[in-house]
């Protein structure tokens, strides 16, 4: 554990360097990541959904697929399928994309309904069940979904069950000046070398020790306090249409342990909570009255007062 804080840092500067003007993001997207989450980015075209995913996997020699989703993808596209061999007179598993570390789902909202389902079991179960036959998927198991924004032509909104599987969903935005003119710098010398990538920094069994160190984050009374008030007021009717489900609190407890542990501590405090929410609940609590969700949960935050 005591390697965790300066590898985890380097992977985070080296994001930073990569995706300029974007640390909030980059931070949620790592703690997403120590929680064995998968992620979903909502955003415009262009502004580095894929290189945030292409990125995190190199920093961590990770398994990488990348499928874009379009209106003809179907379930076998993603899964695998079974093709006939005739010399050895049988059919043989051809296995999919999904058997990666780390599945980088472009605008997954532009696929049919049927091929969106085809992740439900394998982000939730790391497994997949296709001709009757159980195939478990590589450890880590990490996706990355990018998602249009709603009122873009083509697109098919996630049902609430394919967005209750994304422990978190984030937003990249526009870069600031400062950033966008030294994105503009880079891009006049021509793109940048692929040895700039974060390739090698840590690899996979590290992830996979920092993950287990997640459970041993302290986490006291009054912030399970907190936690469990924001849950009960997340279920009012007359604020909210739509709670947080207790799956929806675990995840936000081991959200809140992964942004200590990303801060190098042991412990976790109501700050680190505050912090994860929005991206944790944004996709799942439901307003009464239209507004973005960023507002709902900044609702759901001044319902309690924070200890």
């Amino acid at each position: 554990m005591s390697s965790a804080p300066d590898a985890l840092h380097q992977i985070e500067t080296a994001l930073n360097q990569i995706l300029l003007g974007k640390p909030e993001p980059v931070r949620l997207a790592l703690t997403c990541l120590l929680a064995d989450g998968h992620l979903l980015i909502e955003d415009q075209p262009g502004v580095g959904k894929t290189t945030l995913a292409h990125a995190l996997a190199r920093a961590l020699n990770l398994d990488y697929q990348r499928v874009q989703f379009t209106s003809d993808l179907l379930p076998g596209d993603v899964l695998g399928v079974s093709i006939f061999d005739q010399g050895r007179g049988e059919f043989r598993f051809h296995p999919g994309p999904v058997f990666t570390q780390v599945l980088l789902a472009d605008e997954i909202n532009r696929a049919p309904p049927k091929t969106q389902s085809a992740l439900l079991e394998a982000m939730e179960e790391r497994q997949i069940s296709i001709e009757g036959e159980t195939r478990d998927l590589p450890v880590p198991f990490f996706v990355i979904a990018t998602q249009n924004p709603e009122e873009q032509v083509g697109t098919h909104p996630l049902p609430e069950s394919q967005l209750d599987r994304f422990l978190m969903r984030i937003q990249l935005g526009f870069p600031d000046a400062r950033a966008e003119r030294a994105l503009l710098e880079r891009g006049r010398s021509g793109p940048a070398p692929h040895g700039s990538q974060p390739a090698g920094i840590a690899a996979p069994h590290h992830l996979r020790e920092w993950q287990a160190h997640i459970d041993e984050v302290h986490v006291d009374a009054r912030v399970l306090d907190y936690l469990q008030a924001l849950l009960e007021a997340s279920r009012d009717r007359a604020r909210f249409a739509h709670g947080l489900s207790p799956r929806a609190g675990l995840g936000l407890l081991r959200a809140t342990r992964s942004h200590a542990f990303l801060d190098h501590r042991d412990y976790a405090t109501p700050d680190d909570l505050a912090r994860v929410l929005p991206a944790v609940a944004g996709h799942r609590l439901r307003s009464r009255e239209p507004e973005p969700p960023e507002r709902t949960v900044q609702r759901l935050l001044e319902c309690v007062p924070s200890p």
